[in-house]
């Protein structure tokens, strides 16, 4: 889908922030970012709006905007469960 903006040429340059993006791509890319934090993006989602090749540059790129991957105290014990069964198994 293609969207358009009109924004007045006077407040461009301020959103461009003499960055090397264009505005445009920092657009697509604030979008992005507001879908994630939001709920409604995936970071698959974020992964193939953006072109980006990897859950490493997702993540790089989510983790420069402040927005990080949501892992609740439950996520956590879930993962030494796990850890902790599959210690279990591999010992001697």
């Amino acid at each position: 889908m293609e969207i358009s903006l009109t924004i007045p040429d006077e407040i461009a340059p301020d959103l461009k922030n003499g960055g090397a993006r264009t505005l445009s791509r920092r657009a697509l890319e604030l979008l992005a970012l507001d879908g994630y934090k939001s709920g409604e993006l995936t970071e698959h989602q974020v992964k193939v709006m953006l072109g980006l090749e990897d859950r490493f540059e997702v993540d790089a790129f989510l983790k420069e905007h402040g927005a990080y991957y949501d892992y609740t105290t439950q996520d956590l014990e879930n993962s030494r469960a796990a850890l902790d069964e599959l210690l279990k198994r591999n010992k001697p």
